[in-house]
């Protein structure tokens, strides 16, 4: 069966947000299951740090504000940006990484 063409996939956004300290890539799933209302995400990126954790969420369109509000209004987590491009979330995540090594060494 044929790779469904790109009108077809649906329109998403990819959020990099900031966590406070969270030891590994499956609590960071179940914290982001425990309080995410939006069904269909994904977690790709997750780079631990010495006192906080920066990863790359998958979330369709149609939820992004909702997704947005609901990391944002979380204590332990925000926001940093946006895309509609993965190449260009990873390069601003990694910058953020060259901008202030110390806490991700």
């Amino acid at each position: 069966m044929p790779k469904p063409k790109k009108a077809a996939r649906g329109k998403h956004r990819w959020i990099v947000f900031k966590v406070d300290y969270v030891p590994n890539r499956d609590k960071l799933t179940r914290y982001l299951e425990s309080f995410l209302e939006v069904n269909e995400w994904r977690l790709f990126d997750v780079l631990e740090g010495n006192g906080s954790t920066l990863a790359i969420l998958k979330i369709p369109l149609d939820n992004y504000q909702d997704a947005l509000s609901q990391i944002n209004e979380s204590e332990s987590m925000s926001t940093i940006t946006s895309s509609g491009k993965i190449r260009l979330a990873r390069q601003r995540l990694h910058s953020i990484i060259e901008t202030d090594p110390l806490d991700f060494v």
